[in-house]
């Protein structure tokens, strides 16, 4: 009986070590469209239109997709906020973990996301050029937090993407000097449109 066992159990070991050398896996790395790592994606391996193995990138970007069988997948990445990816065709050799390397990217999903655009104007009419653009939320004890800070383009517009959520921001603009502010009340992801007028002082004159 004891014999048998042995017997048995080598069989198995064998069995379980030729199924590892028949086993591959892929592993990369995943940023976003500025070059900044992505954490927590989520990378599914799938054949035949079912999920095989699943795992998230690191706080690196970096995943690995292991103990899969020799054979061609197709690949999903996917994290909340951001436009699901897919490569398909990708093929695992045996006893090998294929390198995609680090230009796996993801864009954003604006339709997850709340998206303040505006314009700089003069007192004129005319867009502004790089005026300084600094948004902040506004708490609810009434104070305020700096976020972020940009400046407007050759057409004056000026562009600030968050998460979506209910907000309150107080957007401001500065040049020359003199400077402007608006408050802008969010509820959910959606792209949120103002203008803001600098009076500089210089009336336009008549030709």
């Amino acid at each position: 009986m004891k014999k048998l066992i042995l017997v048995f159990s080598f069989a198995l070991i064998c069995s379980l070590s030729a199924m590892a050398q028949e086993m591959g896996g892929v592993k990369g790395k995943i940023r976003n469209l500025q070059g900044g790592v992505l954490s927590e994606v989520k990378v599914t391996a799938q054949q035949d239109g079912k999920d095989v193995k699943s795992t998230s990138t690191n706080k690196n970007g970096e995943f690995v997709l292991d103990r899969l069988k020799a054979g061609k997948y197709s690949l999903t990445f996917s994290k909340r906020g951001f436009t699901t990816g897919t490569i398909n065709n990708v093929e695992v050799g045996k006893n090998k973990i294929r390198d995609l390397g680090g230009k796996l990217a993801l864009d954003i999903d604006e339709g997850m996301l709340v998206i303040i655009r505006g314009t700089v104007f003069d007192q004129n009419g005319y867009s502004i050029y790089g005026a300084i653009v600094d948004i902040a939320r506004v708490q609810n004890e009434g104070s305020v937090k700096k976020l972020k800070s940009s400046q407007s383009s050759e057409s004056g517009e000026f562009s600030f993407r968050f998460t979506e959520g209910a907000a309150t921001y107080r957007i401001t603009a500065s040049a020359k000097g003199k400077s402007v502010s608006k408050d802008v009340s969010v509820d959910s992801a959606a792209i949120y449109r103002l203008a803001l007028t600098l009076d500089l002082g210089q009336e336009k004159k008549d030709q």
